[in-house]
Formats: structure tokens, C-alpha cells, sequence
């Protein structure tokens, strides 16, 4: 579930890698030099007012996302738009894509021109809007506003939230990795939760009562974030590297003019709903190379620099064909759990929103046993590229795992099968995701680790965008060729990464 969680899920290497947060070396108002005083689990107190936004925050995401694609797909007669499911795929896709490309917006809003603490706020507002529009705005006006709001929200609040974290401890602070792994703990207490009530309330009383539910969550989150805040370090208010004043009219104009275009594209037919997933693939992959070109091309990066960066390039390919599978849990997998899947518990038919929550609960499990894994290991752990090249394997097998089920007939489907099949993604995940954010800031020129960061959360974006695309070719009636072949080339390509991983670590130069 981190395709979406990503950035949580690798908070605690991040810190080791050093991205993201600011060692301010402060001890925060609440305690004494010594770190006793008020706090909150021993951590910090003003930790549980950033725990408090993000667990929120995921209830809402998540309990939204639950339940968006069948309000896309189902007919009126249920309560739905009744959009083919194609369509509805590639909305859900390029929406989830849309989610990681706001990240870099977030992080430069944030960096240039009015700090975290504040792109944080105003990111949460967004998203209660886009909740509220979806629950009191009818067909498809409202699914337009409340995805756009929600989107360009969640990449703020995503790429910030991680950062105040950081502003909280001193950098030799002992506390620091339990308080990110309880500031982890709470957002998948909130990807858990979300689905469950969302999609029980969308069950019994309709899907928008469910997001109203979401953006009551959202709202929660935000008025406890709002009490708060002021006792936030002043060090999450600061802005790192200011925009000149000069180049503030540039900046405003540009995003005047690429709203202006993209209102054109839509009022023109250019831009509509059974393109918009190609689209945002298309504008993603064009950002994503051109990323790489200017980080290749500049003159102020080392010879070994340059290596690196291109030893990510087939990090960043593993990282696109792992998430364009394993972001198929927000559409195939739903589409699957409606159609194809036994809900029948003793005589009562569990919500399809429900399957979303499984996939958190391994997480939280699994994530604290890989954790222990590597750290048994220490320096005989796999090198990175031999992680991603798993990971990328173990994806294709889950999808292998669905065949022999392919073809069963309407709801036949063990539920237990698809809790072990999501087990499976679940490893995949924790196998990529918790290493992609602390390897490229490794590999990053010292003048480029935070485009670095923001070409792995393109790869992140790009997959997830694939992941609805090609959920629009599944047919419920001939699954094998849809499993068959999309697990098989995550094989291959996890093989190949493991076949050149000599080649790449010559390449990485000494990183591992």
C-alpha cells in the first residue's frame, strides 16, 4: 500500500542516508535539556501533532481510494457514474500518478518559497476540499474537483510531513528511529482503518456519505494539526533556500500560463477523461529523462558522479515496472475483489473496500522483521541493485499466483488466496520500498540529491500511471494471458537487473 506509502515506509533509512529532514540540534519547547518533560510515548510531544495530521490524512486517502473506482464503474442503479471500467482504471491511475508528481511541487513550494510547516497546512485544507467536493458534488464535476484537490494536496503534504518529523531531534538524538517508526506506526494505523469504515458506511448508506465520512476524517486531522502547529520548531517554518524576488514573477507567470493550458486542453476536447491516463504517462516520462539529461549534462558534478547517476538508470526502469504491478492493488485488485472474489463470511458479505486494508497490516508486521533482517546481515546484506531485482521477481509472482484461479467463474476465489497473494505483495513492496529513497540519495551528486530524490518519486509516479493503463485490458473472462504475461515480464526484468548488478556496481562506485 505504499505504493501511495513510500515516502513513510522509508523514513527511518532516509534518515541514515541524511535526505530530507533539518538537524536543528534543538530541543523542543515542551522539554527540558535533558528530553524529560511533557511528551508523547517518550518521544517529543509535538510528534503526536504530526502523527495526529498524517494518520488522519491516510484514513482519508485511503478510505477515499477505497471505494473511488467502483463509484467510477458502478451504474446509477448502485449508486455509481457507471464509466467503463477501462476509463475508470485510467482515471484511478493517472490521479495516483498525479499524487507523486505533486510531491515535487510540495517539495519546491516548500524549499523556495514558504517553508514546510506551512506548505503542510495549506496541503491539508486542499485535501478536506477535494473529500468535501466529493461528497457533495454530483457526477462528474465532482470527481473532477475533489481528485485535482486531493492530488496536488497529498504530493505537499507527502513531501513535507517527513521533513518536520526531522526538525524534532537533535541529529545524535537516541529517540529518532522510534520516533519515525511511531510517526510510521500511525500512518498505517490510518491506511487501515480508513477502508474499513469507508467502505462500510459507503455499503450501507452510499458512496457519498463514505466520502463525507473521508473528509471528516481529513477534518479531524486538521483542526488537530491547527491546535498544534504553533508549537512546531521554528526550524519547520524556514525556508532553505529562498527564491529571489526577481524570479518570483517568472515563477507565478509559468504556473499561470500551464493552468491556462491545461483549462484550454480540457474546454477543447484535447484533454478528456479516456486520454488523461496516456497523458499524464507521457508528461511524467518526458519529466523524468529530462531530469537525467540536466544531472548527466551539467559540469558541476564529478566523473564518479556521473556514474552514478547512471547506475540508477536501471534502478529507476525496475522501480517503474515494480510499481506499474503493485499499484494494480487500487484498480485490477478491486475490480477483481467485486467480481471474481468469495466475500461470503458465515453468511455475510464482507465490503470490496476491505481488501485494501489487508495489504497495511503485513506491512506493519513485515516492516519491522526486513528491518532486523538487514540489520542481522550488516555489510553481508544484498547489495541494492539485487534488492530491487527481487523485489521486481517476487511482484511478478504475485501476479503469477492468481492463475490458478484465472477463470473460476464469478465470486469463487477463496478470500484466504487473496490474502496470500497481497502477503506476497507485501514482500515485493518491502524489498524496493524502504531502500529506493536512501539509495538515490546516495547515489546523488552532492548539487543534485534533491532532483535525485524527485526522479525516484517519478519512477514511483510513472508506474503508478502504467499501473491504470494496464489495468484497462484485464478481462474477467480470459485472465490468464493478463497474469500470465505481466508477471513473466516483471521476472524478466528482475532477472536482467540481477544479471547486470556487476556491471551497476561498478557503476555505483563504491555505494552499495
Amino acid at each position: 500500500m505504499w505504493g501511495q506509502k513510500l515516502k513513510h515506509h522509508v523514513v527511518g533509512f532516509c534518515q541514515d542516508a541524511g535526505v530530507s529532514d533539518v538537524d536543528t540540534g534543538v530541543k523542543v519547547d515542551d522539554e527540558r535539556p535533558d528530553g524529560s518533560g511533557k511528551t508523547f510515548f517518550g518521544q517529543p510531544r509535538q510528534l503526536a501533532t504530526i502523527f495526529g495530521v498524517e494518520a488522519w490524512e491516510r484514513f482519508s486517502f485511503y478510505g477515499m481510494q477505497g471505494i473511488l473506482l467502483l463509484y467510477l464503474f458502478y451504474p446509477a442503479d448502485q449508486g455509481g457514474l457507471g464509466i467503463p471500467k477501462d476509463t475508470a482504471t485510467g482515471i484511478v491511475g493517472a490521479y495516483g500518478g498525479a499524487v507523486y508528481l505533486s510531491t515535487v511541487l510540495g517539495a519546491w513550494l516548500a524549499d523556495r518559497l514558504i517553508g514546510s510547516e506551512r506548505v503542510l497546512f495549506f496541503s491539508a485544507v486542499l485535501i478536506m476540499i477535494g473529500h468535501i467536493a466529493l461528497a457533495v458534488i454530483p457526477g462528474g464535476a465532482g470527481v473532477a474537483v475533489g481528485l485535482v484537490c486531493i492530488a496536488i494536496g497529498s504530493g505537499g503534504l507527502k513531501a513535507n510531513a517527513t521533513s518536520i518529523v526531522g526538525t524534532l531531534y537533535a541529529a545524535d538524538d537516541p529517540r529518532r528511529d522510534a520516533g519515525f517508526s511511531l510517526f510510521y506506526l500511525g500512518i498505517n494505523l490510518g491506511a487501515f482503518v480508513g477502508p474499513l469504515l469507508t467502505g462500510l458506511v459507503q455499503t450501507n448508506l452510499g458512496f457519498h456519505f463514505g466520502f463525507a465520512l473521508a473528509a471528516v476524517g481529513m477534518a479531524i486531522g486538521l483542526v488537530q494539526y491547527s491546535i498544534g502547529r504553533r508549537r512546531l520548531p521554528k526550524t519547520a517554518s524556514v525556508v532553505p533556500n529562498p527564491l529571489p524576488p526577481n524570479l518570483r514573477t517568472r515563477a507565478i507567470v509559468i504556473g499561470v500560463v500551464a493552468v491556462v493550458i491545461i483549462a484550454i486542453a480540457v474546454a477543447t476536447g484535447i484533454l478528456n477523461v479516456s486520454n488523461l491516463v496516456t497523458v499524464v504517462i507521457v508528461v511524467t516520462l518526458i519529466a523524468a529523462i529530462a531530469y537525467f539529461a540536466v544531472i548527466l549534462a551539467s559540469t558541476r558534478i564529478t566523473k564518479t558522479e556521473r556514474s552514478r547517476v547512471l547506475a540508477f538508470i536501471p534502478l529507476f526502469i525496475a522501480s517503474v515496472a515494480f510499481w506499474s504491478l503493485y499499484q494494480q492493488q487500487f484498480t485490477l485488485v478491486t475490480i477483481y475483489a467485486d467480481g471474481q472474489l468469495n466475500r461470503d463470511l458465515f453468511g455475510w458479505q464482507m465490503p470490496v473496500p476491505w481488501v485494501q486494508s489487508i495489504n497495511p497490516i503485513f506491512v506493519i508486521i513485515l516492516s519491522g522483521v526486513f528491518a532486523a533482517i538487514w540489520t542481522k546481515l550488516g555489510s553481508r546484506q544484498p547489495l541494492t541493485p539485487l534488492k530491487f531485482a527481487a523485489g521486481t521477481i517476487v511482484m511478478g509472482i504475485a501476479f503469477l499466483l492468481f492463475l490458478p484461479f484465472a477463470n473460476g467463474g464469478d465470486n469463487t476465489t477463496p478470500l484466504l488466496a487473496l490474502v496470500g497473494i497481497l502477503l506476497v505483495f507485501t514482500i515485493a513492496e518491502l524489498l524496493i520500498s524502504p531502500v529506493g529513497l536512501s539509495i538515490s540519495t546516495k547515489l546523488a551528486p552532492k548539487v543534485y540529491r534533491t532532483q535525485m530524490v524527485a526522479l525516484f518519486f517519478l519512477s514511483v509516479a510513472l508506474g503508478t500511471a502504467i499501473s491504470g493503463l494496464l489495468a484497462s485490458f484485464y478481462d474477467p473472462t480470459n485472465q490468464v494471458p493478463y497474469f500470465g504475461l505481466l508477471g513473466a515480464i516483471a521476472i524478466v526484468i528482475g532477472l536482467v537487473l540481477a544479471a547486470i548488478t556487476p556491471f551497476v556496481r561498478r557503476l555505483m562506485a563504491g555505494v552499495r
